[in-house]
Order: structure tokens, then sequence, then C-alpha cells
């Protein structure tokens, strides 16, 4: 494996840390037939790693000039919330053994999600791993969503570290796009959608949980901040 400069690493939160998007795929489709729009399974892809400002633009034309967004936005937010808060968000395999890894190279990280800030803090200290992070940018924080690169710039210069050394995980086809066109060094870890053809030919890393992309990150590197 051709050895890289590393200096961060950046991460998706959704389906890469919190095993979430399923819970969120329900909720949003009881909250769109609860004002009578049936958001299909394959609508509900659509939405993978985009902030909620874009979901409800996409949502809006998907369903056409009766769709009231921000009423179905709220719909969602509560069935959600009841749904994570009540019965607990399980994390991804590998996330502890990753955090752990990060901290005993040690390699900076940050957390950049889709998700907006306030929300993104309370899952966090949910699964009591908030305080491993010091940076944490939401979606609601940037001016535009994945798969525009801005989230994960903002991460990596709060930071104060180059983009093109950062890797980023993400489960998320938006998710890897936003870490591309960042400059950035994509390791996905599919979630609810493997990747396409198209997204593997820009030579994108795979791995199928944290715990693999720990074996890969060790054996590319290169650490800036390595012992």
């Amino acid at each position: 494996m051709t050895t890289v400069k590393i200096s961060a690493v950046l991460f998706d939160m959704d389906g890469l840390m919190l095993d979430t998007e399923v819970i969120a795929q329900k909720a949003g489709m009881a909250a769109c037939a609860d004002f009578g729009f049936n958001m299909t399974l394959e609508i509900a892809m659509q939405l993978l790693g985009r902030n909620s400002r874009d979901a409800d633009v996409f949502l809006s034309a998907t369903f056409g000039p009766t769709f009231d967004a921000a009423k179905v936005r709220e719909r969602f937010k509560a069935r959600y919330e009841e749904a994570l808060f009540t019965s607990g968000i399980p994390v991804k395999p590998g996330l502890h053994e990753m955090l752990d890894w990060l901290e005993g190279v040690p390699l900076p990280k940050a957390v950049a999600t889709s998700t907006r800030h306030d929300m993104a803090c309370k899952k966090l200290e949910s699964v009591n791993v908030l305080h491993r992070f010091p940076h944490l940018v939401g979606g609601d924080q940037v001016k535009n969503g994945k798969p525009s690169p801005d989230i994960f710039l903002e991460a990596a210069a709060r930071l104060s570290v180059n983009p093109a050394e950062c890797i980023v995980l993400e489960d998320s086809e938006a998710g890897v796009r936003a870490a591309l066109a960042a400059g950035m060094m994509p390791i996905m870890i599919p979630d609810l959608k493997a990747p396409t053809e198209e997204l593997l030919s820009h030579g994108i890393t795979v791995c199928p949980n944290l715990s693999a992309a720990v074996r890969h990150i060790a054996a590319s590197g290169g650490f800036k901040y390595g012992i």
C-alpha cells in the first residue's frame, strides 16, 4: 500500500457512527403519510447524506406545491426523536476501536455531519462519545450541504490541517462526493446503499466496517501527528 500523509480523520455521523438511518427513514415515511404523501423507499434513499434544508427542497419538488415541508419536518422531528431517545441509539461496530486507535496514535479528529449542530451533539452525548471530538460541524453551520465540500473544508479549517491530508469516513454517496470535492481521501463504509460503479470509478476505498477502516488507515501511513 502506498504511504500517504495523514493529518486528521473526519467523521460523518448518521449511518457511519450511529445506526440511525433506518430509524430516520421510518420516521420520514410515517411523517409524510400523516399528511397524505407516500414516501417510497426509492424517495427515502435519495435523502441519504443530505441536510434538512436540501431534503425539504427535494421533497417539495417531488410531492408538489401542496407539500408543506415545515409541517412535515416538525412531525418527522417528533417521531424521530421519540424513537431515538426512547429506545436508545445503537452505535456501529468498530466505533470505539476507531476512536481508541486515533487517540493512541494520536491523530486529530472531528465530526462533519449533515445533522444540525444541536441535534448532533445530543445524539453523540447520548452514546457517550461527544467528549471525544474537539470539533463538530453541523449541517446548519455551512452554506451548502453535501455533496458540496463546505462542511469538510470547515472541519479541516477548525483543526488547522491541510484538506488534502484528511481522511473522511462516510457511509453515503453524497458524503463521499463531498469529500472528493474537498480534495480529501474518502473511505466509504456503506450502510443502506452500496456504492455505484460510477462512484467506485473515482478510486475510493470501501471498507465493510470501522474496524476494517482502522486497519486500512494504520497501513497507510505517514502520520503528521504520529508517535
